[in-house]
């Protein structure tokens, strides 16, 4: 076998899934068949490329043109180039090892690595030998921490070089507080939870401390990951040292500017005005029709028409969903385990929502209106009057008291609501003495709905959630068949183009022959179609809202949602909010679910806010409260109507359509 291979790259097996391994076929089979069984020396970068070559043959990947034949001679030889492989590296020692294995390629890291465990060489040659030949090899101590064998048999040694530099912390961090990290990090058993602090603290007083590492601790749970060594002074340190950094960067970087901007116009006609200037969003909304709607159920309909905080089937828009962050938003730094998923859309709708509220806030106050009395009223009032729901109370503040008083009491009566809500869908009515001996904590994903089965999401099955990525994702390969005919996924270029079967190219009709026989596609032989545009309606929510509203849709969309439920596509679950809703509250209020959120509720009850007297802190808090306030009473409105309508008139009939 030649061993000079400079010009033509080794054969890497990178799985069977994956397009590289695939193109790679050829060239694994002529490695695998040229191989000599007797060559009486080989270079480690040989034995790996074998290896790898046969791993192809056992996974039946194969070039297309081999025959029956071929495919079964490059099968026996699979058992041969084992044999070759373990060979070479049960003949390994501490005298030999240095001599025979030089430097390998970054791809056959792993693979050295691997083999090495396999055939025991950690155990056969000392720490010292084995640290020094990977060290001359070229592989970093990340990549050694991946693999257990290693780590176990170099446990001091591997301690040592762990806490010697600061820089080294990423490595824990991996472990512990990082989401879908590449690769998994074992740290040798003699690391104490002292060395972690240690080394952690290390790092926050480096210079070379990468921010994205360092907002990770600023943003770490408590207590959640002992061994990390992580505590409060930490943290804290972490935070000052990432804002100092965030405060240099953008004292020598001009930066984007971005943001949204609201006002009420004298002169405008049309309700709501939008515009884009930039990376900055505008809203103009007509003092004429804000001031002709000062009764309160429009009010409470202002922030779903106007201010968009729902969509029509009174979806929350508010929380974070992973259909609205592009590639690039999901490569880019580092994301915690525990973070809450955070984007630019996210980050514009939080932030034209925050100022919606608190713009209609000073308007409702100038006609001598409290949005907090708007609550109060659809409690008291309009709940006994529509649906006969009875003794469901919110108190509101005092207008004297201070925006922090506001805000704790808003959070207080926030809990009161939902527990109110919670006991009345439990047992049909709402017993005032019950509610006052119940003390569980508030919980959002678990707030039960009026209505069985209120929401549909997909399952774990593999057909729905391969047909959610080819029609939805920005990476689905059904997207761009030419420059004329490409959009940001094929849901939308199907919908928006003329598209027939043939435009598509060989390698993408797989693709759409799957979609196909899903029943998800039709071709006319002229063009293709979805088959029912009830079917898309819900394939779109379920990617782009993360659920859909069974309630919401007509008979005939519902037996499709049935139809999808019964062959494992769909699964349906009763709670007042969505997972995604449900999320974002525990986002926003908490640290139940997530650590990178502002945990209002806590901070505000617990005493551990900012300085009391900062008001403009304290009206942000407020105006966050009344937001969120306002959002469940959306859906706890959204919920006795549905209810009331499935009791009094059954599914309501509706037409809708898909652009063709």
């Amino acid at each position: 076998m030649a061993t000079d291979r400079a010009a033509d790259p080794r054969v890497k097996f990178y799985g069977v899934h994956d397009l590289g391994s695939h193109w790679q076929a050829e060239r694994a089979a002529a490695v695998l068949e040229h191989f000599d069984s007797t060559a009486a020396s080989r270079t480690v970068a040989d034995v790996l490329e074998l290896h790898n070559a046969q791993l192809f043959a056992a996974n039946g990947l194969f070039p297309g043109a081999y025959s029956d034949e071929q495919q079964a001679t490059a099968r026996a030889r699979v058992r041969v180039a084992r044999s070759v492989v373990g060979r070479f590296f049960n003949d390994l020692n501490d005298g030999n090892l240095a001599a025979h294995v030089g430097d390998v390629g970054y791809h056959y890291h792993s693979d050295l690595l691997e083999l090495f465990a396999r055939f025991k060489v950690y155990d056969r040659c000392s720490p010292a030998t084995v640290l020094s030949v990977l060290d001359d090899t070229g592989i970093r101590l990340g990549e050694m921490l991946a693999q257990p064998d290693l780590v176990r048999a170099c446990d001091a040694e591997l301690r040592a070089r762990l806490i010697a530099e600061p820089t080294n912390a990423e490595q824990l961090l991996r472990k512990y507080l990082e989401r879908d990290a590449r690769r998994a990090v074992h740290l040798p058993a003699s690391l104490t939870t002292a060395d972690a602090r240690a080394l952690l603290d290390a790092f926050l007083e480096s210079d070379d401390a990468n921010p994205n590492w360092v907002e990770l601790i600023a943003t770490a749970p408590l207590n959640r990951y002992p061994a990390l060594g992580l505590d409060a002074k930490l943290k804290l340190k972490a935070k000052r040292k990432h804002d100092r950094w965030t405060e240099d960067f953008f004292r020598e970087n001009t930066g984007i500017r971005t943001g949204c901007e609201v006002a009420i116009a004298d002169e405008q006609s049309e309700p709501v005005e939008a515009s884009l200037d930039g990376l900055v969003s505008k809203f103009s909304y007509s003092r004429q029709w804000l001031e002709g709607g000062l009764d309160y159920p429009t009010i409470l309909n202002n922030f779903i028409y106007l201010f968009e905080f729902a969509d029509r089937h009174m979806l929350l828009t508010l929380p974070s969903f992973d259909a609205q962050r592009g590639v690039i938003e999901r490569l880019m730094g580092v994301a915690g385990r525990d973070d809450y998923s955070i984007g630019a859309a996210f980050r514009h709708k939080d932030q034209a929502s925050l100022v919606q509220t608190a713009l209609y806030h000073h308007f409702l106050r100038s006609q001598q209106i409290e949005l907090e009395a708007v609550v109060d009223w659809y409690f008291s009032d309009y709940l006994p009057k529509h649906f006969g729901a009875d003794n469901l109370r919110f108190v509101p503040s005092s207008q004297a008291a201070s925006y922090l008083e506001k805000s704790r009491h808003l959070f207080v009566e926030m809990e009161r609501v939902v527990k109110q809500f919670a006991l009345y869908a439990e047992n049909g009515e709402l017993d005032t003495e019950l509610l006052a001996i119940a003390s569980d904590q508030v919980s959002y994903k678990a707030i039960p709905s009026l209505l069985d089965g209120k929401y549909v999401y997909a399952s774990d099955d593999h057909d729905i959630q391969q047909v959610l990525y080819l029609l939805f994702s920005d990476q689905s390969e059904l997207a761009y068949i030419s420059e004329a005919l490409r959009a940001d996924d094929a849901a939308t270029l199907l919908i928006a183009n003329h598209v027939a079967y043939e435009d598509f190219e060989e390698y993408q009709r797989r693709r759409v022959d799957y979609l196909i026989e899903q029943g998800v596609w039709t071709d006319t032989g002229e063009r293709l179609h979805f088959t029912s545009p009830y079917q898309f309606r819900v394939l779109h929510g379920l990617s782009h809202a993360e659920a859909a509203s069974y309630y919401h849709y007509p008979a005939e969309a519902r037996a499709l949602i049935d139809a999808m439920a019964a062959k494992g596509w769909l699964v349906r679950r009763s709670t007042l909010l969505t997972d995604a809703e449900a999320s974002y509250f525990n986002y926003s209020l908490n640290q139940s679910e997530f650590s990178n959120g502002p945990d209002l509720r806590n901070r505000y009850l617990h005493g551990s806010h900012m300085d009391p007297s900062d008001e403009d802190e304290h009206f942000r808090t407020y105006v966050t409260a009344l937001k969120l306030l306002i959002a469940l009473v959306i859906k706890i409105n959204d919920d006795f109507w549905l209810q009331a309508d499935e009791t009094s008139r059954g599914p309501t009939s509706e037409v809708e359509s898909v652009g063709t």
